[in-house]
């Protein structure tokens, strides 16, 4: 008897079948069966289903005699289901890699319940992802099974049947069927989320729900959404069978009246013709099954309405919404005026000798180089008052008390740069007064550059999406000074910024600590064992996926070959640690322990000194690694897609920092054979180093401050890699 029964109904998917069924079979848990049922498709549906049969006996195929619609054929398969868990999945939404792996391993954890409520992201024809708005609910459900009752929140998730598994014994039991019509999800999820004894959520996209240009059911313009009356009778049919449930009905009378008026809002759904009486059987179903003594208030009270006042009522707020939003414009357009004569009036008093005004990240907090600076000119430099620009007040309120700040935007934050002398920051300013003649800008940029930037940009149309380059340069041409790490950098920013800066021959002030052995707290606060090997594996971006997320690597997997004394942390690109990349099983690893998720910690080299290796593909944090002359693997899987869509400056695989790996099964063998840390590692790692960490010597932090705010000359010599002395200063002019 196989764990999963999959049942997938097919009516005109045959564009799509393929991928959705690939994406079942090929998932590394094998222990289900696929329930197909062909709806009498017109197309080739019934065709590709017993192509897929005759090569994989996991595939059952029912052919309908007519069709019968979505809930119904749901319901032909039910019978032949042999698996522990139902899974309904559309055939033209797909599992997510690992998804049934992870579904089988929580479902175990939590003791068989009988729903197993999953994370989904909506996929859409353009390219794009999203992940449900409400992931929230599924984290704060926590590990424990629950209720509805317990835990209402569930329902607050899409009342869908295909972000679920339920477990055949308890739907038999309960005999729950679909029923005809358009939302068949709607009877069929309320009543199995009420009965259910015991459920469980997992913190995990498990599915990738298509979104389709067109050809998607609900959002065809038909007089078949009336449906959605006869469904809400069966739902209070269910709660007249089941008398413990009555405290549930006001619940599901308000969620009816606001499902309804979501329909009837939608612009694609009801013809136009047909929304009054759609509005007057809403109404009249809402009366009747009002339970006595309920409260109505909100977008449902619309309904105890005539279709006159609603409409009305949609109007004004239409209009509303209008106004707020001229008016909002007005206000932005008057402010950044107020802002500017502000800044304009600032202007004509002398500048601040004496006023540093520092920015990490856009503006994200105390961070990177900006803040290692900042750092170094509190000790070297007390007479210096330093400023952060910070983007709004959650971020202030993060800032240790006596870091003073402005936040972005606002009059204070204006006044202040038009005083400063000196503006240090890592990404280009923007939204900002117009340079002042005088005023000193050290650009400290945030990392050593593999992949194109700037003007390098403007031969890969992918790699540029969204980049405005010429806006991009206009505002390099504020920069004064631009911090570099080596030559390879130097010539790198002056090919792609060509604008009138001096390359300052620093190094990474941020690295300094790396370069000089700081300590960690990292593996105390995470509770890592001292004996354990810590592996870091840090992926960037994909310029060739909207989005930039792709898994390159089963994180899973990897931390099970690592094996015992072996800690893997995950630390993932900035620009992906708000999307679906952490819900796609990162979260639910760190939450089971499988893996350290160290995206949101804030301090890099905390983390960095805390690793024993680095595994990563083509992210700049392999330059700030290589200071601590530790092991460097990269996984270069797709390094020619890469090169080719985003453009690079040296080729990496030909002269790498450690060993070079192109499967998850060489990455495996090279750990557990120990070469990871062999005299080949040591070589290539040391020839990374002297070209790449030229000028990190431990001390830039200290330079950047001596040399270009308070205009003295370094004390000392400094001991570069690879070399045995150099001459004061290192600062050289473009």
């Amino acid at each position: 008897m196989p764990r999963f029964s999959v049942i997938v109904p097919c009516y005109q998917v045959q564009a799509y079948l393929r991928e959705c069924l690939d994406s079942v079979l090929a998932q590394s848990y094998r222990d289900l069966e696929v329930i197909a049922v062909d709806d009498r498709s017109p197309d080739d549906c019934g065709a590709i289903l017993d192509e897929y049969a005759a090569r994989d006996p996991r595939v059952k195929v029912l052919h309908l005699p007519e069709n019968t619609g979505l809930g119904r054929a749901r319901n032909a398969g039910l019978p032949h289901a042999t698996g522990d868990y139902l899974f309904f999945l559309d055939s033209d939404d797909t599992l997510t890699p690992g998804a049934l792996a992870a579904i089988a391993d929580r479902l175990a954890e939590s003791g068989d319940p009988d729903v197993l409520v999953f994370d989904y992201a909506r996929t859409y024809w353009w390219g794009g992802t999203r992940r449900n708005a409400l992931a929230e609910v599924l984290t704060e459900a926590g590990p424990d099974t629950f209720t509805a009752a317990g835990y209402p929140r569930i329902l607050d998730l899409l009342m869908v049947v295909w972000n679920k598994v339920y477990r055949r014994e308890f739907v038999a039991a309960e005999g729950f069927t679909f029923p005809p019509g358009y939302y068949e999800d709607t009877p069929w999820t309320f009543p199995v989320m009420l009965s259910a004894g015991r459920i469980a959520a997992l913190d995990r996209i498990c599915l990738n729900y298509r979104q389709r240009r067109q050809g998607n059911i609900l959002s065809t313009t038909s007089r078949k959404h009336f449906d959605v009356h006869d469904q809400y009778e069966r739902v209070f049919a269910f709660l007249d069978g089941h008398p413990e449930l009555d405290s549930w009905r006001p619940y599901l009378h308000r969620k009816m009246g606001e499902h309804c008026l979501d329909i009837l809002a939608k612009p694609d759904r009801l013809p136009p013709a047909d929304k009054a009486e759609f509005f007057r059987r809403t109404a009249d179903l809402f009366r009747r099954l009002k339970p006595e003594g309920a409260q109505v208030d909100g977008e449902a009270a619309l309904l105890e309405g005539g279709w006159a006042g609603y409409r009305l009522r949609r109007q004004a707020g239409r209009a509303r919404q209008g106004a707020a939003r001229r008016a909002g414009a007005v206000r932005r357009v008057a402010a950044g005026r107020a802002r500017t004569g502000w800044a304009s009036l600032h202007a004509r008093r002398p500048l601040d000798p004496e006023l540093v005004v520092y920015s990490a990240s856009a503006h994200r907090g105390l961070l990177g180089d900006p803040a290692a600076v900042h750092r170094a000119a509190l000790r070297i430099a007390p007479k210096l008052r330093g400023v952060w620009v910070v983007r709004d007040a959650e971020t202030a309120a993060g800032l240790p008390p006596d870091v003073e700040h402005v936040i972005a935007g606002t009059r204070r934050c204006a006044e202040v740069m038009a005083r400063a002398k000196f503006l240090v920051n890592d990404v280009p300013w923007t939204g900002v007064p117009a340079k002042r003649p005088g005023s000193v800008h050290i650009h400290t940029h945030q990392g050593t550059p593999l992949k194109y930037l700037g003007a390098d940009l403007l031969d890969k149309p992918g790699a540029r999406l969204g980049v405005d380059v010429p806006q991009l340069l206009r505002r390099a041409d504020r920069w004064d000074h631009s911090l570099v790490a080596s030559r390879h950098a130097e010539l790198v920013y002056e090919r792609a910024y060509p604008c009138h800066f001096a390359s300052a021959r620093t190094g990474s002030p941020r690295n300094d600590v790396l370069v000089n052995g700081g300590s960690s707290d990292f593996r105390e606060r995470h509770g890592i064992p001292d004996d354990h090997t810590v592996v870091l594996y840090a992926p960037t971006r994909r310029d060739y996926r909207r989005g930039g997320h792709v898994d390159r690597i089963d994180v899973a997997r990897l931390a099970a070959d690592l094996g015992e004394g072996h800690t893997l942390v995950v630390r993932l690109h900035p620009a992906l640690a708000t999307g679906p990349a952490r819900g796609l099983g990162l979260t639910e690893l760190a939450r089971r322990g499988a893996v350290l998720d160290a995206t949101d910690e804030p301090d890099l080299a905390d983390v960095l000194l805390a690793a024993d290796a680095l595994i990563t593909d083509y992210s700049s944090i392999m330059f700030d690694y290589a200071n601590l002359d530790r092991p460097i693997v990269i996984h270069a899987d797709d390094w020619e897609a890469y090169r080719q869509t985003r453009g690079v400056y040296f080729d990496l695989i030909a002269e790498p920092p450690g060993h070079v790996t192109c499967s998850q099964r060489e990455l495996a063998a090279l750990f557990t054979s120990g070469r990871w840390q062999d005299a080949d590692s040591a070589r290539l790692r040391s020839r990374f180093r002297a070209r790449y960490c030229e000028f990190e010597d431990g001390r830039a932090a200290e330079r950047v401050v001596r040399t270009l705010l308070l205009d003295e000359a370094m004390p000392g010599t400094v001991r570069l890699p690879g070399q045995t002395t150099a001459g004061r200063g290192a600062l050289t002019s473009a």
